[in-house]
């Protein structure tokens, strides 16, 4: 009996997130500061998200931070995303090699 109870909270939460805005905010939102935050606010969950699986996935931290280095070096440099991986997963690959 708890299994449902819990999926109708959980769906209970997940349908107020989704509602609420469309609720209390019948205008265009004109606010910079509040535009720029919504803006930027998908980028940040996918970072929060992702920067710690990086450096957990790997063996060993340092490898997983290197190869985090390699990809924003190259990402910065304009490199495709095949490219980035590549290198990435040869980084992670020397580093846990060298290291381990």
């Amino acid at each position: 009996m708890n299994i449902w109870l819990y999926i109708l909270v959980s769906a209970a939460v997940s349908y107020l997130i989704r509602v609420t805005p469309l609720v209390l905010i019948r205008r265009e939102i004109t606010n910079r500061t509040l535009r720029s935050f919504l803006y930027y606010v998908p980028y940040v969950t996918l970072s929060v998200m992702t920067f710690p699986a990086i450096t957990e996935a790997t063996q060993s931290p340092i490898a997983g931070l290197l190869a985090l280095i390699a990809g924003i070096i190259l990402a910065w440099r304009g490199k495709s995303l095949f490219q980035v991986a590549v290198v990435c997963c040869l980084t992670v690959f020397a580093a846990e090699w060298f290291l381990i």
